[in-house]
C-alpha cells in the first residue's frame, strides 16, 4: 500500500484509502495531490474505515465519487470467471495472471460479502442449479457445475443451498449482481417475484443487511445474471440521466408488516419532493412511531427504487442516510433538477 500510494498507482484505487493525520483527509491511492511524511499517513481497507476514524474525503481526488468502475485487475478476474465459470482459479493460477490470492480474498470480501474461491463456488453452483431446473439430470448439472463428481457436487450444492440437488428441481435463489452508477457502485438482487435488493457496496452494516435478507427470503445468494437486473439497470441510467420519474421493474420486498407499511408509503413520495419522518408515521395509521418510521426506513434494502431518501427531519434538514448524506444530497438535487457535472454521463 506505501509503494501505491507514493507511486500514484491507479489499479490500486478501489482496494485502499490512505489517511493523512495532518490534514484530516482520506485519498485514494492514485491521489496527485503532494505526498505527506511517511509518519504522517495511515492506510484503511474501506472508505468506510477512514469516515469512522474522522477522516474526509480529499477535494482533489474525490475518493467518494467513484465512477463504479472496478480496477483492471478485478475486471479481468470477473471476465475469466464469467468466461469460464466451471474453471477453479486456484492460487498458482491467480499469480500467473498477476494477482496475488490475499489480495483478490479481501477486495472480494469487502466489495462482495465473500471471498474469490466463495464467489466463484456461488457462480459454479448458481450454474448447476440453472441446469437442474432446466431438466438435467444430477451427472449432467455436476458437470456443468464444475464438478468431476455427483457427490461432490451434491455436498457442496446441501451446504450452500441448504437442500440437496433434487429437492432444489424447480426451486430458486436470489441472482445477485454488481451494478456501476453515478454514485458509486452498488449490490442488486432478484428474485423471480422482482429486485429484492439495491445497495451502495460501501453502506454501513451491508452485511447485516444481506444477512437479514437470507433470513427473510429463505433463498440463498448467488452471482450471475437475472432478466430483472438487466431491467433495474436500464432503469437506473434513466433516472440518472433525468429522463425517468419512476421506476416499473417489479420489487420483491421482505419485512415485517410495519416495514412494509412504510416502504409502501415511500414509494407514494412524489419525485422532486420530500416528506418529513411524523408525515410518514401520520400515513402508516400510527402518528407515535416516528421512531419506528426512521428504523424502517433504515432498513429498506432497495435503495432509490424505494426512495427512502426523500424522507427528512420536520425542520427540513437531510437526516440520516445508510448510503452517506452526500449522495442524499446529490439524489434530492437530481430529482430537482440540478445536474451533477462530471457524474450523470457515467451512469452505465
Amino acid at each position: 500500500m506505501e509503494r501505491a500510494f507514493y507511486g500514484q498507482d491507479a489499479s490500486y484505487d478501489g482496494v485502499f484509502v490512505t489517511g493523512v493525520r495532518t490534514t484530516g483527509i482520506f485519498c485514494r491511492p492514485s491521489c496527485s495531490a503532494r505526498k505527506p511524511l511517511r509518519q504522517n499517513v495511515e492506510f484503511f481497507g474501506s472508505i468506510k474505515d477512514a469516515l469512522f476514524a474522522g477522516y474526509r474525503p480529499c477535494q482533489r481526488c474525490r475518493p467518494l465519487e467513484a465512477d463504479g468502475k472496478p480496477p483492471a485487475w478485478v475486471a479481468g478476474l470477473l471476465a475469466a470467471v464469467g468466461a469460464e465459470p466451471e474453471r477453479r482459479l486456484k492460487a498458482k493460477q491467480l499469480r500467473t495472471l498477476g494477482v496475488s490470492p490475499e489480495r483478490a480474498r479481501r477486495y472480494f470480501q469487502r466489495t462482495y460479502g465473500m471471498s474469490f474461491d466463495a464467489y466463484c463456488r456461488a457462480q459454479r453452483l448458481g450454474r448447476g442449479l440453472k441446469s437442474l431446473r432446466e431438466g438435467e439430470d444430477l451427472a449432467g448439472a455436476a458437470l456443468d457445475a464444475g464438478y468431476d463428481s455427483e457427490s461432490g457436487f451434491r455436498e457442496a450444492f446441501g451446504k450452500h443451498f441448504g437442500k440437496t440437488p433434487g429437492q432444489a428441481r424447480g426451486a430458486e435463489a436470489a441472482t445477485a449482481a454488481w451494478l456501476r452508477t453515478p454514485l458509486g457502485p452498488m449490490i442488486a438482487a432478484a428474485t423471480s417475484r422482482g429486485v429484492c435488493l439495491l445497495e451502495f457496496t460501501d453502506r454501513r452494516k451491508l452485511e447485516t443487511q444481506l444477512e437479514t435478507l437470507g433470513r427473510r427470503l429463505k433463498l440463498p445468494l448467488v452471482p450471475g445474471d437475472h432478466p430483472l437486473l438487466d431491467r433495474l439497470k436500464s432503469e437506473l441510467a434513466e433516472y440518472f440521466a433525468g429522463e425517468r420519474r419512476s421506476f416499473e421493474v417489479p420489487l420483491h420486498v421482505s419485512g415485517s408488516p410495519f416495514q412494509e407499511r412504510v416502504w409502501q408509503e415511500l414509494l407514494k413520495i412524489p419525485y422532486g419532493q420530500t416528506c418529513s419522518y411524523q408525515d410518514v408515521a401520520r400515513k402508516t395509521g400510527s402518528p407515535d412511531a416516528v421512531r419506528a418510521v426512521g428504523t424502517a426506513n433504515g432498513m429498506n434494502r432497495i435503495a432509490i427504487v424505494i426512495p427512502c431518501h426523500r424522507v427528512v427531519n420536520k425542520g427540513g434538514k437531510l437526516g440520516g442516510y445508510g448510503g452517506g448524506l452526500w449522495r442524499k444530497q446529490r439524489l434530492l438535487g437530481l430529482e430537482q433538477g440540478q445536474r451533477i457535472e462530471g457524474l450523470l454521463s457515467e451512469s452505465a
